[in-house]
């Protein structure tokens, strides 16, 4: 845990990057809420941000189980991960790196009480709904934010399928 290979600090200057990201949703007293931890104040990239959880994929590594790994390794929690629905490119100033994130829904198979924190890697961690989503915006990632608009766009896809 903490700095390893996946670190988002490590110069990766012109290459590119897989990362795999889950939209970890639950049903907390009867309203969705997804799952969003805070990155470690001590982070160069994005510090004290509120992000969906995941990290890079190795080489030669499967998308799901590496996603899968990470979870395991930043909360000790196992994850069933669901269908893709978002990807985006974004650069990494502090790395120099381009990386592509894609956007898995996920739910913790492991009861929420035993997530574990790795204060290098995030602070906390909180549970939000969609209409509290504004309320983790911060300078450095607000309501413009492309990987929140996919929050977002993972709140109306499971209203839809709720529906049906």
């Amino acid at each position: 845990m903490g700095n390893n290979q996946h670190d988002s600090e490590t110069p990766a200057h012109g290459q590119q990057v897989i990362t795999a990201v889950a939209f970890i949703h639950a049903e907390v007293d009867g309203v969705m809420k997804v799952f969003l931890p805070k990155r470690a104040a001590s982070k160069k990239f994005l510090p004290d941000v509120y992000e969906l959880p995941g990290g890079h994929i190795d080489f030669g590594e499967d998308l799901e189980e590496g996603l899968s790994r990470e979870i395991q390794e930043e909360f000790g929690m196992n994850v069933e991960i669901g269908e893709v629905f978002g990807a985006f490119t974004y650069t990494n100033d502090v790395k120099g790196s381009h990386s592509v994130e894609l956007i898995y829904f996920a739910q913790f198979t492991d009861p929420i009480e035993n997530i574990k924190l790795d204060p290098a890697d995030h602070s906390e961690y909180i549970w939000v709904s969609e209409n509290e989503l504004d309320t983790v915006y911060s300078q450095q990632k607000g309501a413009d934010d492309i990987e929140y608009s996919f929050v977002r766009k993972g709140f109306t896809i499971l209203k839809k399928e709720k529906v049906q």
